[in-house]
């Protein structure tokens, strides 16, 4: 008896070390795919789809979005990588690099025979500690103007001055109150387009052109209408116009359409913005008056469009509105214009609140997908360093959260102190990446800083990556914003926690409805598939 319940034992031991090991190194295949690609000496990845288009980049959060992955604890590392970027626009490489981490010593640990509770508990301890922190060492901008700023935005733009530049002036262009607004994302600014000129424009860039080339190319302080509708006139079924009533109708509603045209000339309004079709009738009025039509615009750009220049977006309906009641909706702008060589219309200097565009120009197609993407790093970096600060970066923030997590070792007793060491070799993982892309020995570095930070009592020492010794990352100007540490180990965790806890992989059945006929009694139990 006692034989038969130590051989189920052990299969079932043997089926969740399988699983666990099958995940662990599903994660850290992709881990290995964005680990080459951190810190300031990083390479980059050639990315190929099956026609042969290819993508040079260095950002992890490109790799991450573009890699074919099937396994099922791959794609979640990836989805929890893509909120990493989603919620504070950068660090998702380190975010990958902290789980896999964490997973593979889990994993290492388990079978040992030390228990997931426990590991799993000394790792929430570990990085509460840590988070705790890193929230000591940071620190807070005092204004747009900080040059904390620049520097964290550099830093996340790979060196690349010209559009960390770029990010800064946009930011001090809008303002900290908008920064800190929670719906806002300046990264949503930033417009890459070959053969233009790099810059920051207040105002709204469209990838549109005039409605016809008699429309005007350019005009100056013009009134602004937004239909977020169709520019014509209201439909009437089609069987309706087959009878005279029906017909009636339509020339009815044509009429009124007219006239509604005409009270929008009467009004001054040189700029209509429309977000779907316009009828032939307010093509021919409209350019007859001298009134540039955009259309097809998306509601992005609408609602871009009418918070720069204070206009309120109409139905086609509202056509039929008094012009005392239209004027009020109307916006302004001191300048549109198309730029023909570049097919793009630009509205400038909107009475509105003030909107920014920041115009990132490039060669070719390929470079100029690669500087959109480092741009938007940079104005991230510059966004999460307004609403949260700072710490120091190149790796030295987690080694300095990682010997505030060596105390608590005094403090935790049992089995979960392996789940601190887990915490403790993630925390190292970043900075002995870094250091090996920069062609240094990981370990050897490693101990050099640790022991300077100890004994100066100094967590923004870490690495020149240039001269291989010990530096001060602040007297450097080495920086990443706070968000970004904080929200990499809290991803990092919860891939942890989800992956650790699994005990078995199942295969799942089909989601069919199965016929009546074709269910089993009620009472039976299926058998699972098992995945092998």
């Amino acid at each position: 008896m006692s034989a038969n319940i130590k051989q189920v034992s052990s299969s079932e031991v043997d089926e969740r070390l399988t699983a666990l090991t099958t995940n662990s190194n599903a994660i850290q295949a992709v881990c290995s795919a964005v680990e080459g690609t951190l810190g300031p000496k990083g390479l980059n990845c050639m990315l190929v789809d099956r026609f042969g288009d290819v993508t040079v980049t260095n950002d992890g959060s490109t790799i991450l979005e573009k890699i074919d992955v099937n396994h099922p604890a791959a794609k979640m590392l990836i989805n929890t990588a893509r909120s990493q970027d989603e919620e504070v626009g950068d660090g998702t490489t380190t975010a990958t690099v902290l789980a896999s981490a964490l997973v593979s010593e889990g994993a290492k640990h388990v079978a040992k025979g030390v228990p997931i509770a426990k590991i799993l508990e000394g790792i929430r301890l570990g990085l509460n500690k840590a988070r705790a922190a890193l929230e000591q060492m940071r620190l807070r901008p005092k204004s747009v103007r900080d040059p904390l700023l620049r520097q964290a935005a550099l830093i996340a733009a790979r060196g690349n001055a010209d559009l960390a530049d770029l990010a800064v002036k946009a930011a001090r262009l809008l303002g900290r109150r908008k920064l800190l607004d929670p719906g806002f994302k300046l990264s949503d600014t930033v417009v890459a387009k070959e053969g233009a000129q790099s810059e920051v424009l207040l105002g709204v860039v469209l990838d549109k052109a005039r409605m016809n080339k008699q429309m005007p190319r350019q005009l100056k302080d013009p009134k602004v209408l937004i239909v977020d509708d169709a520019l014509e006139p209201e439909e009437i079924e089609e069987d309706a116009l087959g009878t005279e009533a029906g017909f009636n109708k339509y020339m009815e509603l044509r009429n009124e359409f007219r006239a509604g045209l005409e009270k929008l000339v009467a009004l001054g309004v040189g700029l209509v913005i429309v977000d779907r079709s316009v009828d032939d009738l307010a093509e021919e009025i409209l350019t007859d008056a001298g009134v540039m039509v955009i259309r097809r615009v998306s509601s992005r750009d609408i609602a871009k469009i009418a918070e720069h220049t204070g206009a309120r977006t109409i139905k086609r309906s509202s056509l039929s509105k008094t012009k005392d009641e239209l004027a009020p909706l109307l916006g302004l702008a001191s300048e549109v214009f198309e730029d023909e060589r570049m097919e793009q219309i630009r509205l400038l200097g909107g009475k509105g609140e003030p909107v920014v565009t920041i115009l990132v120009g490039a060669s070719t197609r390929e470079v100029k997908e690669e500087r959109e993407r480092i741009a938007r790093d940079a104005a991230s970096a510059v966004q999460a360093s307004v609403r949260g600060g700072v710490v120091p970066g190149c790796g030295a923030a987690e080694l300095g959260a990682l010997r505030q997590v060596e105390t608590l070792h005094s403090e935790v007793k049992g089995m979960t102190v392996y789940g601190l060491d887990c915490v403790i070799e993630a925390l190292k993982r970043p900075f002995m990446q870094i250091v090996a892309n920069a062609g240094f020995n990981p370990l050897e570095k490693l101990g050099d800083v640790l022991a300077a930070q100890a004994s100066q009592r100094k967590d923004s020492l870490a690495l020149d990556c240039d001269t291989g010794d010990v530096a001060d990352m602040l007297e450097k100007g080495i920086v990443d914003p706070a968000p970004v540490k904080l929200h990499a180990l809290k991803a990092a965790g919860e891939v942890a926690d989800a992956v650790l806890r699994i005990n078995t992989i199942i295969r799942k059945r089909e989601e069919t409805r199965v016929a009546a006929s074709e269910a089993p009694p009620l009472g039976t139990q299926s058998t699972p598939t098992m995945n092998p």
